[in-house]
Parts: structure tokens; C-alpha cells; sequence
């Protein structure tokens, strides 16, 4: 069986939003909904590849421990994120509705 998160400490939580991509000129690239949308499906990804390894390691897989605690770490640092990252709009969204 291979290794199910291989290279997985080498690769950023979001593929969108690594930095070391360029950013696009205005109106060429994604909109803000799509990145976010990307990042949700991202997470949901990470979380998803997490509990198969959790349920690999239980079964007794060849999975290596470190490997599944920081696939879950992974996981969960990527929700977090989200959450944060909402927070942040709603905040925002609020100070916009405030004003006069």
C-alpha cells in the first residue's frame, strides 16, 4: 500500500492561497467567492484524507502515527482557518453596515 500523504509536509494547507503563486492582473483571475469556495473544498479534502488514515492506522495499515496525528493537525488547522477567515468578512461586513 503507498504512503496515503506522502510530501504532505512540503505542500502549503491551500494550494489557492500560496503565496509563491502570482497574482493575477484585476479581472483576470478568481473571484474572491471562488478562492473561498476552493479553500472550503480544500479543507474538506484534508479532512476527508484524515479520517481514512485515522481508520487505516485503527484497522492496523501499515500508517505510521506521526503520520495520522499530523494529517489530523492538518485537517484541523485548515478549518480553523476557515472559521477565522469568516469571522474576519462578517466583522467586516458589519462595519460596513454600520456606517453612515
Amino acid at each position: 500500500m503507498a504512503n496515503p500523504i506522502q510530501g504532505a509536509a512540503a505542500r502549503p494547507v491551500f494550494r489557492s492561497l500560496n503565496p509563491e503563486i502570482p497574482t493575477p492582473a484585476k479581472g483576470d483571475g478568481p473571484s474572491f467567492g471562488d478562492l473561498f469556495k476552493q479553500a472550503m473544498n480544500e479543507a474538506s479534502g484534508l479532512q476527508e484524507e484524515s479520517q481514512r488514515m485515522i481508520a487505516a492506522f485503527v484497522r492496523g495499515e501499515p500508517v505510521e502515527l506521526h503520520q495520522v496525528m499530523a494529517a489530523a493537525q492538518e485537517a484541523s488547522i485548515s478549518v480553523d482557518l476557515l472559521v477565522e477567515i469568516r469571522n474576519k468578512l462578517t466583522e467586516a461586513y458589519r462595519s460596513v453596515m454600520n456606517m453612515q
